[in-house]
């Protein structure tokens, strides 16, 4: 996530009052110092940062945590609304029409990922919203943008119309409009021109865009890297455009990213989506409360579950919690969790979503996990069906032949079947406690 960093020293500062009977305004003001430093190094406007920590203090003061009980917990409750506050409150999705066209202007400089973002959400809207696409490819300036598209388009099953690169943006955007009405599409996205840096010629072309379509949603693309530059960005098309929301690329790098704390106060547009990965499916809605719940080590078990109910098949999983409470469980089910791990993506993502876990995130090198799931189902994908189901027949001979058909080691082999071993007795003790407790699946 791109406040990694920022998590980490701003847990620092909270642990330094959490459990502490009573709260000085010695000890909050060091708290807040500390919240201070970690924001400004991770980019945050100066002016966003001075209100935020003297909100947050007037808060205390008014609530009386210095003569309460709990008083970290009272702290950190503080510091969480506040920050949802500068997050943006509550999640600002696309606003559809119901029985009209509804019209999407994608925007921003080249290279902020404004092409591939927007059929990103193009696949979203279909998946999640049941909505009927069209994406008009307006962007000529760019070499083999309308190629992108294309191949994007095919891969989520989204028509792309486009007149080609000789044609004037504004005459491919008027047709492609007609298209979808004669068409029966309920939702259009233009992918527009980009440049390294704003200049009138890109602007004027956006704005004779707007003019003529008038668009519902002006969504402008920026990169969660670039620091306080997306500020300058946001302001320069909002001035022009008036955009009523932003696409957060790369929000998942481990850069500053302070940048996004400041921009909705700065320039007053929300965040709409944020795209997390490179995968076609990385692109999530922004949520305020549960960023602010990351940052602050709470995890973000609801965003968890509706990334597992969106990646994995439900009904299997059932059958495989079933298996495991029953307290059968074998190497094609170690194989298909193994699996199940993977398609939910980053692990590190993953780990930072379990409230607790934050921490453990820091640890893990992704690359060395992946590659690890990747050796593990190859060997069990090596055995016979009579070895994933009755491991304890694996002598020395079989690991030989299982380690030469996985292209792994004994030793490899040794380490899967030691950790199915441990993992075989966690469940056998779920199922003995799930049995005392009566749970039924």
């Amino acid at each position: 996530m791109a406040f990694e960093n920022l998590t980490q020293k701003i847990n620092q500062a909270m642990r330094n009052i959490v459990g502490k009977g009573k709260l000085s305004e010695r000890n909050m003001d060091e708290m807040l110092q500390e919240i201070r430093l970690a924001l400004l190094e991770a980019d945050v406007n100066y002016q966003v940062v001075s209100v935020f920590l003297s909100n947050i203090k007037e808060k205390a003061v008014g609530m009386k945590v210095y003569q309460s009980v709990e008083p970290s917990q009272m702290v950190v409750k503080i510091v969480h609304d506040e920050m949802v506050k500068l997050l943006g409150e509550s999640e600002a999705s696309i606003n559809f029409k119901l029985n009209a066209l509804t019209t999407v202007m994608v925007v921003g400089l080249q290279g902020t990922g404004k092409t591939t973002n927007l059929a990103k959400i193009a696949k979203s809207i279909k998946d999640k919203n049941g909505r009927k696409p069209l994406i008009i490819a307006a962007d000529i300036v760019r070499p083999a943008a309308i190629e992108q598209l294309k191949t994007l388009g095919d891969m989520i099953d989204v028509e792309v119309f486009s007149l080609g690169s000789d044609t004037l943006a504004l005459k491919t955007v008027k047709a492609g409009m007609e298209y979808a009405r004669k068409n029966s599409f309920d939702t259009v996205l233009i992918d527009t021109a980009g440049r390294l840096h704003v200049d009138e010629v890109l602007m004027q072309e956006l704005v004779d865009i707007k003019k003529e379509v008038k668009p519902d949603e002006i969504l402008l693309t920026v990169d969660a890297m670039t620091g306080q530059d997306i500020i300058t960005v946001a302001n320069s098309f909002n001035e022009k455009l008036s955009i009523t929301g932003l696409i957060v690329t790369k929000f998942d790098g481990d850069a500053r990213g302070g940048a996004i704390f400041s921009i909705r106060s700065v320039t007053g547009v929300p965040i709409k989506y944020v795209g997390t990965g490179e995968k076609i499916d990385d692109l999530e809605l922004f949520y305020p409360d549960r960023v602010a719940d990351r940052i602050l080590g709470m995890g973000d078990i609801v965003s968890l579950v509706e990334k597992a109910q969106e990646k994995l098949d439900m009904e299997e999983q059932m059958k495989a919690a079933q298996r495991m409470m029953e307290g059968r469980f074998d190497l094609d089910d170690m194989a298909y969790q193994l699996k199940q791990v993977n398609k939910l993506g980053s692990i590190k993502g993953i780990l930072q979503m379990i409230p607790g876990m934050n921490q453990l995130s820091d640890q893990v090198n992704e690359e060395q996990a992946n590659k690890d799931i990747k050796i593990n189902v190859a060997i069990i994908e090596s055995m016979t069906k009579e070895e994933r189901s009755n491991p304890d027949i694996i002598r020395m001979s079989r690991k030989h032949r299982i380690a030469n058909g996985s292209g792994t080691t004994v030793a490899q082999v040794n380490k899967l079947l030691s950790q199915f071993e441990k993992m075989k007795s966690q469940m056998k003790m779920m199922s003995r406690l799930g049995k005392k407790k009566g749970w039924k699946m």
